[in-house]
C-alpha cells in the first residue's frame, strides 16, 4: 500500500462516502472507528448526498463535512491539507464510477483530487451490483488499483439493494472497522506465533444440560483481533460464543475443558506467546450421562472431579512460550491474582474484576508482572487488547 504512514497514536482518517446505496453502512463505520479512538473527517461527493445526509455524519464526526473544493474554510486546498493530515484515507462505499475515476487518475470533485493528491494510504471498498462487479472493465480498475498499492476491502458476497444476489456487495462495517485498523498498526509482531484460548467451556451432565459460565468471550476475539492488527500468525481455541471469528486467525472450535487442553497440547510446542482468556471450567461431571436424565421429585448430586490446568501445564513445559494468564475475581482482586501468577510461574497475569467485565463492551484490566502492577484505564475491549499486546512486546524485549 503506497503512501507515508504518520505515526501517532491517534489515527487520523478521511472517510471518503461515493454514491451507492451502501453509504448508510458509513454512518456505523464511522461510530465503529471513533469507538477505536479514531479521528474521523468525512468527505462525500454530491451523489452521495442523495443517499445519507451530509447532517447525519457530522452528528456522528463530530466535524463538519467538506462536499466541496471551494470549501471557504480550506482556502480551496481541502484536497491537500486534508490528505497531509490523514493517516489513510477509506473510500466507502466505492462505486463502480468511482473506482474508474481512481484507476485513471480522474480529479474533478474534491474526493477524487484528494486522492490523487494525497501521501498517505488509500483503501477502497467496492460497493456495487453483481453485474457491474463482474464487468471486465471493474476488474481491469481493481487490478490498476492494486498494483497501485491501492487496499482493497472485499467486496462480499450475498443480497443486494436490487434483490440480486451475489459479489459486489460491501462489507459489513464492523468488518471494515478491523480491516482499517489492521492496515493502520505498524507490524510490530511479524512472524510471531500466537496460541490463545478464548470463551468459557461446556461440561455435559446428561444429553441436554452442562456446566458453564457467562463468559461472552469478547475479550479473548479483542485479544486475538489485536495481535492480527500487529502481524501476529494467530491461532484461537475458543470454545462456545456468539461471535464472528477475527478474519485471518486460525480457529479450533472446541467445548469441553478436555477438548480445550487437548487442542492447545497438541500446538503449545509450536508458538512463540500462549495467552490463556477463556474461562475454564475447574471442574467436570465425572459421569455424564449420554441420555437426558429424569427427574423424579428428588434432589441429585453430582460427582465433580478437577479439570486439566491449561495454562499451568504449558507455563512447566521445558521450553514454555511466553505465558499470558487471566484471572477473573470477584474480590481480592489484587491479591488473588498476584498469588495466582507467582503459582504458575507467570511473566504477565491481566486481571480484572468479573461482575465489571462480563457480557461487557468494557473492561479495566490490571497487569501483573515482575515489576508490579500496572492499571489500565477502563475503555472498550480492543483498546484493553492493545495496550495488553503493547506490554506483551515490552516485557518480551
Amino acid at each position: 500500500m503506497t503512501g507515508i504512514m504518520k505515526q501517532t497514536d491517534t489515527k487520523s482518517i478521511v472517510l471518503g462516502i461515493t454514491g451507492g446505496i451502501a453509504a448508510y453502512k458509513a454512518a456505523e463505520l464511522v461510530r465503529l472507528l471513533i469507538k477505536q479512538g479514531m479521528e474521523v473527517q468525512v468527505a462525500m461527493t454530491e451523489a452521495a448526498c442523495h443517499f445519507i445526509s451530509a447532517t447525519t455524519m457530522q452528528a456522528l464526526s463530530g466535524k463538519p463535512v467538506l462536499t466541496s473544493q471551494w470549501d471557504e474554510n480550506e482556502n480551496g486546498m481541502a484536497h491537500i491539507n486534508l490528505s497531509r493530515q490523514a493517516d489513510a484515507i477509506v473510500i466507502a462505499p466505492a462505486t463502480a464510477d468511482f473506482i474508474a475515476k481512481l484507476a485513471h487518475g480522474m480529479a474533478d470533485d474534491l474526493l477524487s483530487a484528494m486522492c490523487l493528491a494525497r501521501d498517505c494510504p488509500l483503501l477502497v471498498a467496492p460497493a456495487m451490483n453483481r453485474q457491474m462487479w463482474e464487468r471486465a472493465a471493474t476488474q481491469r480498475n481493481i487490478s490498476l488499483l492494486k498494483a497501485d498499492g491501492v487496499g482493497i476491502l472485499g467486496p462480499d458476497s450475498g443480497l443486494q439493494a436490487c434483490g440480486e444476489e451475489g459479489m459486489g456487495r460491501m462489507l459489513e462495517a464492523a468488518e471494515l472497522a478491523l480491516g482499517i485498523a489492521s492496515c493502520l498498526h505498524p507490524k510490530q509482531m511479524q512472524g510471531v506465533k500466537v496460541l490463545m484460548t478464548a470463551g468459557p467451556t461446556y461440561e455435559p451432565i446428561d444429553a441436554v444440560r452442562g456446566i458453564t459460565n457467562r463468559s461472552s468471550g469478547k475479550m479473548g476475539y479483542a485479544v486475538a483481533q489485536a495481535a492480527l492488527n500487529l502481524g501476529a500468525e494467530v491461532t484461537l481455541v475458543s470454545g462456545p460464543v456468539a461471535l464472528q471469528p477475527p478474519a485471518g486467525a486460525t480457529v479450533v472450535r472446541i467445548e469441553t475443558a478436555q477438548q480445550m487442553f487437548d487442542a492447545v497440547q497438541a500446538r503449545a510446542s509450536d508458538c512463540d506467546i500462549f495467552i490463556g482468556v477463556a474461562a475454564v471450567a475447574d471442574y467436570r461431571v465425572a459421569h455424564a450421562s449420554a441420555q437426558k436424565i429424569k427427574k423424579d421429585g428428588q434432589g441429585m448430586t453430582l460427582e465433580l472431579v478437577p479439570n486439566p490446568d491449561i495454562l499451568a501445564y504449558v507455563a512447566s513445559l521445558p521450553k514454555p512460550p511466553f505465558c499470558v494468564g487471566f484471572a477473573a475475581e470477584s474480590e481480592n482482586l489484587r491479591d488473588y491474582a498476584e498469588r495466582k501468577r507467582r503459582a504458575k510461574k507467570l511473566p504477565l497475569l491481566a486481571a480484572n474484576l468479573a461482575q465489571e467485565a462480563i457480557g461487557s463492551e468494557h473492561n479495566q484490566l490490571i497487569l501483573f508482572d515482575e515489576a508490579g502492577e500496572h492499571p489500565l484505564p477502563r475503555s472498550g475491549k480492543q483498546q484493553q487488547a492493545q495496550a495488553l499486546l503493547q506490554h506483551i512486546i515490552k516485557l518480551r524485549g
